[in-house]
């Protein structure tokens, strides 16, 4: 799994000093595309094939993490799922489920 961390500013929020839910979705991708480099490499060329995400409570400017864990790892399929909390008190604000695709080596990568 990783740690992925979004500084929520002014640029994030929607009228009402909330973080937008497209702010909070980026973050959920990214968790899941930083796992599957991880394991995969940087030359799998990995895409999203599903996201899905639930947002729980309000989240104001500051400091949001996305707790992320791979879920299955398979040869063309990785499912992960993220915890993202924000506040002082650490409180899921939203949580998201997604797969990547990857894709199968190229012969040239094969050593």
């Amino acid at each position: 799994g990783c740690t992925v961390r979004l500084n929520a500013d002014q640029r994030h929020l929607r009228p009402g000093g909330t973080v937008s839910g497209p702010a909070l979705f980026t973050l959920a991708d990214i968790g899941g595309y930083v796992c599957v480099l991880s394991h995969a490499g940087p030359d799998a060329l990995s895409v999203t094939t599903n996201l899905n995400i639930n947002f729980m409570r309000k989240a104001e400017a500051g400091p949001i993490d996305g707790h992320c864990r791979i879920l299955k790892l398979g040869k063309s399929l990785m499912v992960f799922d993220i915890d993202i909390v924000a506040g002082a008190d650490r409180h899921t604000v939203a949580h998201a489920t997604g797969t990547y695709s990857i894709p199968p080596k190229r012969m040239d990568e094969v050593k």
